[in-house]
Formats: C-alpha cells, sequence, structure tokens
C-alpha cells in the first residue's frame, strides 16, 4: 500500500503534540494531509425542543466557536509547512461521531492518531469503531508524543492465520518492506493442516519474503500469560519499533463484554500500533 493521504484526527482540547508529530510523518511519507479537528458536543438529557435550555444552547454556541478558532489555529501550523494538507472542522455528537469520521476515513489510505487524540478515550473508541469499523482503512495509533518512526527497524507482526492478520500484513507493507527485521510472533501455535500449518508461520513468512520483507518467525510460549501480556513482552525483547496486528477477531459485543487482545494493546501498548480489519 502506497501511502499518499493520511487522515489525522486531532482534538479540539489538545491537539498541539498530535499536530507537531503528524507533520513529521506526512513529510517524511510526501502524503497529503487530511486534519479533522473534532469537537463532540453532548445532547440535552430531553431531547425535545421545549426541554432544550437557553443555557445548553449558549454552550453549544460557545463549542462551535472554540472549534473554529482552534480550527483556524491548526490551519496556521501547517500553512508554515511545505505541506499539501487540508483542515476540516467537525462538531458532531457522540452518537453521530462514529459516521462522520468513517465517512472522511473513506478517502484516505491510513488514520493517524496521536497521543494526544488517543488519551481521549471517548474520542479513541469512536475512531475506532468508526474508521476502523465502517471504512476500509487501516489505523495507526501513536502513543508516543515524538512521531512515528516513516521507517521502522523492528516491527512485531501478530500472527494468528485469522483474516484480519493477513490484511494487516497487507496494508502495512510499506512500512514491512524497509524494516531492518520483522518478527512475526506465534503466541502458543499448533500446528494444524487447517489453520497454522505443519510450521506455524513459515507461509506468512514466505509471502512477506516474496515482497522483499526481512522476516523472522518467532513462536513464542506464554507460560500462562495473556496473549496481550505476552505480545508487549515480546515487543519490548525485539525493540519493535511498531507492532502489527489484525483488530478484533472475535464479534464486538464479546470484545465490548470481556475485554479482547486489541482492546488491552490499545490500553497497555507503549509503542505505535498498526490495525485493520
Amino acid at each position: 500500500m502506497s501511502i499518499k493521504t493520511v487522515m489525522c484526527v486531532f482534538d479540539v482540547d489538545r491537539w498541539d503534540q498530535d499536530v507537531k508529530s503528524a507533520i513529521e510523518f506526512c513529510e517524511t511519507q510526501g502524503a497529503h494531509m487530511t486534519a479533522l479537528v473534532i469537537c463532540m458536543g453532548g445532547v440535552p438529557a430531553i431531547a425535545t425542543y421545549e426541554a432544550i435550555s437557553t443555557t445548553w444552547l449558549e454552550g453549544q454556541q460557545r463549542e462551535i466557536d472554540r472549534l473554529a478558532e482552534e480550527t483556524t489555529a491548526v490551519k496556521e501550523v501547517l500553512g508554515k509547512t511545505e505541506l499539501s494538507f487540508d483542515v476540516q472542522e467537525i462538531y458532531t455528537e457522540f452518537a453521530w461521531a462514529e459516521e462522520d469520521i468513517a465517512q472522511h476515513a473513506l478517502y484516505a489510505d491510513l488514520v493517524l492518531v496521536g497521543a494526544q487524540a488517543a488519551g481521549n478515550e471517548d474520542l479513541q473508541r469512536r475512531i475506532i469503531d468508526g474508521a476502523l469499523f465502517q471504512s476500509p482503512t487501516p489505523i495507526l495509533i501513536n502513543p508516543r508524543m515524538q512521531a512515528v518512526a516513516s521507517f521502522p527497524k523492528s516491527i512485531l507482526l501478530a500472527w494468528d492465520s485469522s483474516d484480519e492478520a493477513a490484511r494487516a500484513a497487507r496494508q502495512s507493507l510499506e512500512f514491512l518492506k524497509g524494516c531492518d527485521a520483522v518478527h512475526v510472533t506465534l503466541v502458543d501455535p499448533v500446528a494444524r493442516s487447517w489453520e497454522n500449518g505443519e510450521e506455524p508461520g513459515s507461509d506468512i513468512a514466505m509471502f512477506l519474503t516474496r515482497h522483499g520483507v526481512r522476516v523472522e518467525v518467532d513462536r513464542v510460549a506464554s507460560g500462562g500469560r495473556r496473549v496481550d501480556e505476552t505480545l508487549r513482552q515480546h515487543a519490548t525483547d525485539v525493540a519493535a519499533d511498531m507492532v502489527v496486528m489484525g483488530a478484533y477477531n472475535h464479534p464486538r459485543i464479546q470484545q465490548r463484554l470481556f475485554g479482547g487482545v486489541t482492546r488491552s494493546m490499545l490500553k497497555d501498548s507503549q509503542v505505535p500500533l498498526f490495525l485493520s480489519r
């Protein structure tokens, strides 16, 4: 996948560091930045015309005015660069944020979410549910204040022979091909002809090798730990600059009720996380 358009989501309340790291990433990629400055407004407790008080309407207008001010400030920062960009402001209700984000994600190669936007749990969840589940576009979440390395030296590719993992591998090829070492990592793999093959990880390793990717297959024992804990530890062991994985391999309702590997990785990963579904 050639990255030509990056959609960057900025929280209206905190965006300065996210914009800085997004500029660096897009400049290195030579990509156009579509910047979305988002403010999620609430709704009255009783959504009837009579119940909407003057106080609430005045508060909403203040939010809209502030969004316009912050969007102008983002444009000024980006205008000082030589980057190709467009900036859009989105004032949306919590219930509609996912659809608004998904609609814009349709026209990007990658959705980039910085540490400040990811730190807003409500916004992060709606970005995931919108861009990842309602568009075909992968997401790169950066928990660090510094920019994501456009050409990582070491990448951990979490592999479980699922459709999601295969799609993540394909969509992240731009990063994988320039990497010194891609660690195809399987946690407690079982050799089955219909699942992982007789040599778990060898098939995806061969596929990536044909694309010029330098691959190492790491079959890791969990030792009783959770899969997400095992992956995070192995990412540390191999000094991974990025983790690539398929998102939500189980029904979403199950993930929301009981957690899951993806949710835990989103919460606790210390390195950039590339997600595809």
